[in-house]
């Protein structure tokens, strides 16, 4: 059980995606502009996360030993197809998410985070729970970067900014100093 703790710890916080690793920059920079857009996109992209997850452990442990060659094509067919059902779910439940979320919806399809935990799952041999609290930490941590970032951004909203900074390049700053908190985390757990 403290297995599934130090994978889920590890990659949410230790290992954050996008603040450590620096993968699924397009929606951390492009949709952390309001804080429920980017919570919903989160959950969005962690539902991905989950059922990657479980499809990378089935063609695992079942297809790819007969043909390993399929390896990455497979993974990105699985991520594209999910895609594509989170994104007819939304347009069918929430239109006005649909359109608020735009083209960093499908945008999912191209992050590399979700690539990245199939292949890191795959490498260091997950058990299915174990892959699952990697998806769900890896997931929850990638969330929890978009909606620190458009909490700070909302807020900086009505701070009196010079201009020189504005915009692109006090997002980076932002991204930078939330990037140096988290590696604070790296002393905290040994194992991730």
């Amino acid at each position: 059980m403290s297995d599934l703790v130090w994978i889920f710890v590890g990659a949410m916080l230790v290992n954050n995606f996008t603040l450590y690793y620096f993968l699924g920059l397009c929606p951390f920079f492009g949709v952390s502009g309001r804080l429920q857009v980017a919570f919903r996109l989160g959950m969005a992209t962690t539902f991905v996360m989950v059922i990657t997850s479980l499809s990378s452990w089935a063609l695992t442990t079942f297809v790819l030993p007969y043909a390993p060659y399929l390896k990455l094509i497979s993974f990105i067919v699985v991520i594209a197809s999910t895609v594509q059902f989170v994104e007819m779910l939304i347009k069918k439940v929430s239109p006005v998410l649909f359109r608020a979320l735009g083209i960093y919806l499908p945008l999912i399809t191209t992050n590399c985070a979700i690539l990245f935990l199939a292949l890191t799952q795959t490498s260091k041999e997950y058990s299915l729970i174990q892959g699952l609290a990697f998806a769900v930490g890896a997931g929850g941590g990638f969330t929890l970067a978009l909606v620190l970032m458009a909490g700070l951004r909302e807020e900086l909203e009505l701070a009196t900014i010079p201009a020189v900074i504005k915009g692109t390049a006090l997002s980076m700053i932002i991204a930078g100093i939330l990037s140096m908190a988290f590696m604070g985390f790296a002393g905290m757990f040994s194992a991730s």
